[in-house]
Protein backbone atom coordinates (compact mmCIF):
# COMPACT_ATOMS: atom_id res chain seq x y z
CA UNK A 1 0.00 0.00 0.00
CA UNK A 2 1.28 3.36 -0.87
CA UNK A 3 2.01 5.54 2.04
CA UNK A 4 -0.26 8.97 1.83
CA UNK A 5 1.78 11.99 1.79
CA UNK A 6 0.93 14.58 4.13
CA UNK A 7 0.43 17.95 3.08
CA UNK A 8 2.42 20.34 4.69
CA UNK A 9 0.27 23.55 5.44
CA UNK A 10 1.53 26.75 4.12
CA UNK A 11 1.41 30.22 5.70
CA UNK A 12 0.17 32.12 2.66
CA UNK A 13 2.26 34.23 0.79
CA UNK A 14 2.22 38.27 1.36
CA UNK A 15 2.32 39.52 -1.58
CA UNK A 16 5.40 42.05 -2.81
CA UNK A 17 2.69 45.11 -2.43
CA UNK A 18 1.63 43.80 0.97
CA UNK A 19 5.54 43.46 1.44
CA UNK A 20 6.85 46.56 0.25
CA UNK A 21 3.75 48.54 2.58
CA UNK A 22 4.58 46.90 5.20
CA UNK A 23 8.71 47.86 5.10
CA UNK A 24 7.77 51.65 3.68
CA UNK A 25 4.98 52.08 6.78
CA UNK A 26 7.28 51.04 8.81
CA UNK A 27 9.92 53.41 7.89
CA UNK A 28 7.63 56.23 7.81
CA UNK A 29 6.91 55.41 11.55
CA UNK A 30 9.76 55.34 13.07
CA UNK A 31 11.33 58.36 11.43
CA UNK A 32 13.29 56.54 9.41
CA UNK A 33 11.53 58.21 7.00
CA UNK A 34 11.02 61.99 8.50
CA UNK A 35 8.30 64.38 7.59
CA UNK A 36 9.45 66.13 4.37
CA UNK A 37 10.92 63.04 2.74
CA UNK A 38 10.54 63.01 -1.17
CA UNK A 39 11.09 59.96 -3.31
CA UNK A 40 10.27 59.38 -6.90
CA UNK A 41 8.54 55.88 -7.69
CA UNK A 42 11.99 54.78 -8.98
CA UNK A 43 13.61 55.80 -5.92
CA UNK A 44 11.45 53.90 -3.89
CA UNK A 45 11.48 50.79 -5.83
CA UNK A 46 15.26 51.23 -5.39
CA UNK A 47 15.19 51.33 -2.11
CA UNK A 48 13.24 48.65 -1.19
CA UNK A 49 14.42 46.30 -4.23
CA UNK A 50 11.24 45.80 -5.77
CA UNK A 51 9.44 46.95 -9.11
CA UNK A 52 7.88 50.17 -9.83
CA UNK A 53 4.00 48.21 -9.89
CA UNK A 54 4.74 47.50 -6.03
CA UNK A 55 5.97 50.71 -4.59
CA UNK A 56 3.53 52.83 -6.71
CA UNK A 57 0.94 50.22 -5.01
CA UNK A 58 2.23 50.38 -1.59
CA UNK A 59 2.37 54.39 -2.04
CA UNK A 60 -1.31 54.31 -3.10
CA UNK A 61 -2.23 52.92 0.14
CA UNK A 62 -0.56 54.90 2.60
CA UNK A 63 -1.71 58.43 0.86
CA UNK A 64 -5.07 56.63 1.69
CA UNK A 65 -4.04 56.41 5.51
CA UNK A 66 -2.73 60.30 5.29
CA UNK A 67 0.80 59.40 5.90
CA UNK A 68 1.79 60.36 2.35
CA UNK A 69 0.73 62.78 -0.47
CA UNK A 70 1.55 61.29 -3.91
CA UNK A 71 1.91 63.57 -7.00
CA UNK A 72 2.02 62.35 -10.78
CA UNK A 73 5.34 62.21 -11.79
CA UNK A 74 6.67 63.75 -8.05
CA UNK A 75 6.86 60.38 -6.56
CA UNK A 76 5.86 60.55 -2.92
CA UNK A 77 6.12 62.88 0.34
CA UNK A 78 6.03 61.95 3.44
CA UNK A 79 3.59 64.18 5.18
CA UNK A 80 3.84 66.77 8.28
CA UNK A 81 2.58 66.58 11.20
CA UNK A 82 1.39 69.79 12.61
CA UNK A 83 0.29 71.17 16.19
CA UNK A 84 -3.39 71.61 14.99
CA UNK A 85 -3.29 68.14 13.52
CA UNK A 86 -2.60 66.43 16.46
CA UNK A 87 -5.74 68.50 17.73
CA UNK A 88 -7.59 66.93 15.46
CA UNK A 89 -6.25 63.99 15.81
CA UNK A 90 -6.80 63.47 19.52
CA UNK A 91 -10.28 65.10 19.38
CA UNK A 92 -11.18 62.06 17.40
CA UNK A 93 -9.35 59.48 19.04
CA UNK A 94 -11.08 60.50 22.27
CA UNK A 95 -14.39 60.12 21.20
CA UNK A 96 -13.93 57.13 19.29
CA UNK A 97 -11.67 55.24 21.89
CA UNK A 98 -14.14 56.08 24.45
CA UNK A 99 -17.01 54.57 22.92
CA UNK A 100 -14.73 51.86 22.00
CA UNK A 101 -14.12 50.97 26.01
CA UNK A 102 -18.20 51.43 26.65
CA UNK A 103 -18.64 48.94 23.98
CA UNK A 104 -15.88 46.74 25.10
CA UNK A 105 -17.50 46.61 28.76
CA UNK A 106 -21.04 45.72 27.41
CA UNK A 107 -19.64 42.34 25.52
CA UNK A 108 -18.93 39.16 27.41
CA UNK A 109 -15.63 38.49 27.13
CA UNK A 110 -13.52 35.05 28.42
CA UNK A 111 -11.52 35.41 31.19
CA UNK A 112 -8.57 35.03 28.66
CA UNK A 113 -9.10 37.79 27.07
CA UNK A 114 -9.45 40.37 29.84
CA UNK A 115 -6.00 38.56 31.16
CA UNK A 116 -4.59 40.24 27.55
CA UNK A 117 -5.39 43.54 28.34
CA UNK A 118 -4.36 43.34 31.70
CA UNK A 119 -0.93 41.77 30.74
CA UNK A 120 -0.11 44.65 28.40
CA UNK A 121 -0.73 47.14 31.81
CA UNK A 122 1.83 44.85 33.47
CA UNK A 123 3.98 44.87 30.36
CA UNK A 124 3.44 48.76 30.79
CA UNK A 125 4.37 49.10 34.43
CA UNK A 126 7.45 46.73 34.35
CA UNK A 127 8.24 48.92 31.65
CA UNK A 128 8.07 52.23 33.96
CA UNK A 129 10.20 50.38 36.28
CA UNK A 130 13.13 50.50 34.24
CA UNK A 131 12.41 53.28 32.68
CA UNK A 132 12.54 51.70 29.76
CA UNK A 133 9.99 54.14 27.38
CA UNK A 134 10.16 52.63 24.20
CA UNK A 135 8.80 49.23 25.77
CA UNK A 136 6.67 51.33 27.43
CA UNK A 137 5.35 53.18 24.53
CA UNK A 138 4.81 49.86 22.46
CA UNK A 139 3.21 48.25 25.36
CA UNK A 140 0.89 51.01 25.79
CA UNK A 141 0.32 51.35 21.95
CA UNK A 142 -0.38 47.23 22.50
CA UNK A 143 -3.23 48.09 24.97
CA UNK A 144 -5.11 51.12 22.98
CA UNK A 145 -5.36 48.48 19.90
CA UNK A 146 -6.08 45.07 22.22
CA UNK A 147 -9.14 47.64 23.84
CA UNK A 148 -10.21 49.11 20.74
CA UNK A 149 -10.83 45.19 19.35
CA UNK A 150 -13.01 44.23 22.00
CA UNK A 151 -15.16 46.82 21.26
CA UNK A 152 -16.14 44.28 18.05
CA UNK A 153 -16.80 47.31 15.86
CA UNK A 154 -14.85 46.87 12.86
CA UNK A 155 -15.28 50.09 11.58
CA UNK A 156 -14.26 51.75 14.77
CA UNK A 157 -11.34 49.68 15.00
CA UNK A 158 -10.47 50.65 11.28
CA UNK A 159 -10.77 54.48 12.03
CA UNK A 160 -8.91 54.51 15.67
CA UNK A 161 -5.84 52.53 13.96
CA UNK A 162 -5.52 55.15 11.14
CA UNK A 163 -5.12 57.87 13.39
CA UNK A 164 -2.71 55.81 15.88
CA UNK A 165 -0.56 55.59 13.14
CA UNK A 166 -0.72 58.74 12.05
CA UNK A 167 0.13 60.00 15.61
CA UNK A 168 2.80 57.73 16.66
CA UNK A 169 5.74 59.37 14.95
CA UNK A 170 4.71 62.50 17.09
CA UNK A 171 4.61 60.13 20.43
CA UNK A 172 7.80 59.17 19.73
CA UNK A 173 9.47 62.15 19.45
CA UNK A 174 8.04 63.54 22.60
CA UNK A 175 8.48 60.42 24.29
CA UNK A 176 11.65 61.67 26.01
CA UNK A 177 10.14 65.08 27.01
CA UNK A 178 6.99 63.82 28.87
CA UNK A 179 6.60 63.00 32.49
CA UNK A 180 7.29 59.48 33.50
CA UNK A 181 3.60 58.14 32.79
CA UNK A 182 2.64 56.56 35.97
CA UNK A 183 -0.51 57.79 36.01
CA UNK A 184 -1.52 56.52 32.26
CA UNK A 185 -0.62 53.33 33.92
CA UNK A 186 -3.32 53.46 36.34
CA UNK A 187 -5.90 54.68 34.05
CA UNK A 188 -5.33 51.84 32.16
CA UNK A 189 -5.94 49.24 35.03
CA UNK A 190 -9.23 51.03 36.16
CA UNK A 191 -10.70 50.98 32.53
CA UNK A 192 -9.51 47.31 32.37
CA UNK A 193 -11.35 47.04 35.94
CA UNK A 194 -14.20 48.60 34.35
CA UNK A 195 -14.62 46.29 31.66
CA UNK A 196 -14.45 43.68 33.55
CA UNK A 197 -17.09 44.77 35.88
CA UNK A 198 -19.28 45.48 32.62
CA UNK A 199 -19.45 48.74 33.67
CA UNK A 200 -19.81 50.71 30.48
CA UNK A 201 -20.08 54.12 31.65
CA UNK A 202 -17.77 53.90 34.23
CA UNK A 203 -15.38 52.87 31.27
CA UNK A 204 -16.14 55.40 28.68
CA UNK A 205 -15.68 58.08 31.08
CA UNK A 206 -12.32 57.09 32.59
CA UNK A 207 -10.84 56.57 29.07
CA UNK A 208 -12.33 59.69 28.04
CA UNK A 209 -10.65 61.63 30.54
CA UNK A 210 -7.57 59.55 29.91
CA UNK A 211 -7.66 60.42 25.95
CA UNK A 212 -8.24 64.50 27.05
CA UNK A 213 -5.41 64.50 29.13
CA UNK A 214 -3.06 62.55 26.75
CA UNK A 215 -4.23 65.08 23.60
CA UNK A 216 -3.21 67.87 26.12
CA UNK A 217 -0.11 66.85 27.38
CA UNK A 218 1.26 66.24 24.15
CA UNK A 219 0.33 69.45 22.24
CA UNK A 220 1.88 71.63 25.56
CA UNK A 221 5.14 69.71 25.13
CA UNK A 222 5.17 70.48 21.05
CA UNK A 223 4.09 74.18 21.79
CA UNK A 224 6.95 74.31 24.71
CA UNK A 225 9.92 72.75 22.38
CA UNK A 226 8.63 74.72 19.17
CA UNK A 227 8.06 71.47 17.08
CA UNK A 228 5.25 73.09 15.72
CA UNK A 229 5.73 71.46 12.37
CA UNK A 230 6.80 67.69 12.25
Amino acid sequence: MTALKKKKSKSPKISLTEKAYRELKRRILENELPPGTQLMEGELAELLDISRTPAREAMTRLEVEGLVEVRARHGMKVKPISVSDMKEIYALLTGLESTAAWQAAKRDHSKKEIESLRDTVKDMERALQTQDLKLWASSDEKFHKVLVSMSGNNRLIELVDRFIDQSHRVRMLTLTLRPLPAQSNEDHAKVVDAIEAKDADTARRIHRIHRENAGKLLVELLEKHHLTQL
